[in-house]
């Protein structure tokens, strides 16, 4: 059995803990490691896609790559209750013709006892930005602990 803490039902701090994890999994813009902390039967609703398992969800995620280049991403807490987390996050991008994007978003999450994501439920919205105005700047990979966050930054 597959166990991913920290496990529901969530603290804040547990909440922000797990948070976190989902973040830096992210910013590692690796779709199979990504979707090992998924319940072999996640379902995902993502824009317009609503993929069903771990496969399809790192099909999506592959997708999303080839096309949001240099991806930096910032995930905050909103709520938590139980087994279920809800994020607000942010993330900057770049598409092929150098056109730069700050995307928004919601994400509802549920999960198992054993810690994975049974529910993704993501709600995205993209602002084309000029590349002076972006704000997210770090090396590839994990967000510095002394990144400001998306509060801080008044997003």
């Amino acid at each position: 059995m597959e166990i991913r803490p920290p496990l529901p039902p969530f603290s804040r701090e547990t909440a922000i803990e797990k948070i976190r994890l989902a973040e830096d999994a992210w910013n590692s813009r690796d779709p199979a490691r990504i979707v090992q902390a998924y319940s072999p039967d996640t379902r995902w609703r993502n824009r317009v896609d609503f993929p069903q398992g771990r496969a399809q969800a790192q099909a999506l995620l592959e997708r999303k790559w080839r096309r949001e280049l240099d991806y930096r991403l910032i995930k905050e807490l909103w709520a938590h209750d139980g087994h279920r987390i809800a994020v607000r996050f942010a993330y900057e991008w770049h598409d092929d013709a150098g056109q730069w994007y700050r995307s928004y978003g919601n994400e509802n999450w549920a999960f198992a006892a054993d810690g994975l994501m049974t529910h993704r439920h993501a709600s995205i919205n993209d602002l084309p930005i000029r590349e002076d105005e972006r704000k997210f700047f770090w090396p590839m990979g994990r967000r510095p602990d002394g990144h400001p966050g998306l509060s801080e930054l008044g997003l």
